[in-house]
């Protein structure tokens, strides 16, 4: 069984950065693409960005895109999301999720396992 734990949410104020972390426990827990998502209240859940396992591939959703930084250490099992220049907009509880095989995917039925999320809430 795959286990995922975010942390690092919190409020801050339209500007400033925020880092988010999602430690993964289980079964080879190096070898899984990995993702964040984010759902704002009454919104459908939408990609943010994603990594390979082999780190030789990222992708971003466009509006994050120059502002967010995704990254992992697999020998910690963790993964990362460095969020700068937050906007208001960027409120939302954040997902960490994990895909068994497979290259990245902004879709998130792509996902096998998820983490029960943290909140960012970006103030003006």
């Amino acid at each position: 069984q795959v286990q995922l734990v975010e942390s690092g949410g919190g409020l801050v104020q339209a500007g400033a950065s925020l880092g988010l972390s999602c430690q993964v426990s289980g079964r080879s827990s190096s070898m899984y693409t990995m993702a964040w998502f984010r759902q704002a209240p009454g919104k459908e859940r939408d990609f943010v960005a994603a990594i390979s396992w082999s780190v030789d591939t990222t992708a971003y959703a466009d509006s994050v895109k120059g502002r967010f930084i995704i990254s992992r250490d697999n020998a910690k099992g963790a993964v990362y999301l460095q969020m700068n220049s937050l906007r208001v907009e960027d409120t939302a509880v954040y997902y960490c999720a994990a895909r068994n095989f497979g290259l990245v995917d902004r879709t998130s039925i792509a996902y096998d396992y998820w983490g029960q999320g943290t909140q960012v809430t970006v103030s003006s």
